[in-house]
């Protein structure tokens, strides 16, 4: 199973590696850490050659942001020439910068944002994730698919993708081979995402603040939030990324469910009784990162970080989203991605239309509607 975690989002592998971090270990993971820098600075260089040729020749042509380029770099990587195993170990710290990004971003914001935006969202998640988690288990259902595979699919498009699964892999006794499965189409799905989302949006007619509330709620895997975010606008990207980590907030608690319904049909380990037993299996699962985007917008928000410092935040934060898109693009293999199977990328596909659907009406019903949220 490592082969299909490695080229998942939102993983752990850097976060815990197995076995001691010693100097031959950091070693290992240099060339790859290399490709990524080389592949975002190349994305970066590629929007500004783009742009210079267009002129040149006189072409009316789109403005591509960096962040397309640098998946588009990777991903041609990755499916054509591919990738020697020397730069697997480094290509898989993107999930370490993202997190690295996503708590520098916390500069950005002042508590008082966070929190009225976080609630809107709050709610929104909650309804979201109701209504699409309920027709993915439905669906899965219909289609033959086992219950625990239709679990892990309903845990990992209602919160956060890959890191929802792994999670709740243990937590349910699910098969490695559901775990496969859901992985693979729930990776599928959010490369799905990344691309059309943000032409839907702006065919649509949304504002930045309306498109990052989206993002954040339809689209799976943290990586690939932050990325389709950011192919909108920064500022929807900002708002992406928050709304995303209060969806993440919640992976404690919906895997607790799960596997409360799963034990008490014999078919997972009991959690013990009590308060405390829960409130640590949920801690167990929290994604720690959200307190660290919390503990600096807390310094921003009582003016303990002054003007340069929260722009050198904003330049780290820049830099670290910018290995992750690399990452993105190289670690989507395509031709894994394609040996999943109908059946779940039917009900992956069916999970991406109801989020996206509901997810979008919710947006317009909150910001248009009832005037919800901070900005327009």
């Amino acid at each position: 199973m490592t082969k299909t975690v490695e080229t998942g989002s939102d993983t752990e592998a850097f976060d815990a590696p197995s076995g001691p971090l010693t100097l031959t270990r950091l070693l290992s993971y240099l060339p790859g850490i290399a490709l990524l820098i080389a592949v975002g600075v190349l994305g970066k260089y590629a929007e500004i050659w783009w742009l210079k040729l267009a002129k040149h020749e006189h072409w009316t042509v789109p403005d591509i942001e960096y962040v397309l380029w640098a998946i588009l770099i990777g991903l041609l990587i990755t499916n054509t020439v591919g990738l020697h195993p020397i730069f697997k170990p480094g290509i898989g710290t993107y999930e370490f910068w993202l997190k690295i990004g996503i708590i520098a971003l916390g500069a950005r914001f002042v508590l008082g944002d966070v929190a009225k935006l976080g609630g809107t969202s709050f709610l929104q998640i909650l309804v979201d994730m109701t209504v699409s988690g309920a027709i993915i288990l439905l669906v899965a259902r219909k289609l033959g698919l086992s219950g625990k595979l239709g679990s892990l699919l309903a845990i990992g498009t209602a919160i956060c993708g890959v890191s929802a699964i792994i999670a709740g892999k243990g937590a349910i006794r699910a098969r490695n081979s559901d775990v496969s499965y859901a992985i693979a189409a729930i990776l599928a799905l959010g490369a799905v995402a990344l691309f059309a989302l943000p032409p839907l949006g702006h065919a649509i007619g949304l504002s930045d603040h309306e498109f990052g509330l989206w993002a954040g709620l339809a689209v799976d895997n943290t990586a690939e939030t932050t990325a389709t975010g950011y192919l909108f606008s920064d500022e929807a990207g900002k708002i992406a990324v928050l709304v995303k980590s209060t969806r993440n907030a919640l992976i404690g608690f919906v895997v607790l469910g799960f596997a409360a319904y799963w034990a008490a049909r014999g078919e997972a380990d009991a959690i013990a009784p009590g308060v405390r037993a829960k409130a640590a299996f949920v801690w167990a699962k929290f994604p720690k990162f959200v307190l660290g985007f919390l503990a600096v917008s807390a310094l921003a928000t009582v003016h303990w970080l002054n003007k340069a410092q929260v722009a050198n935040l904003g330049a780290v934060s820049r830099w670290a989203f910018l290995l992750t898109f690399a990452g993105v693009g190289l670690n989507t293999n395509i031709r894994e991605l394609a040996r999943t199977g109908w059946r779940p990328l039917v009900v992956a596909v069916v999970g991406l239309v109801s989020v996206a659907v509901v997810s979008l009406l919710l947006v317009l019903l909150t910001s248009r509607v009832l005037h919800w949220g901070v900005g327009s």
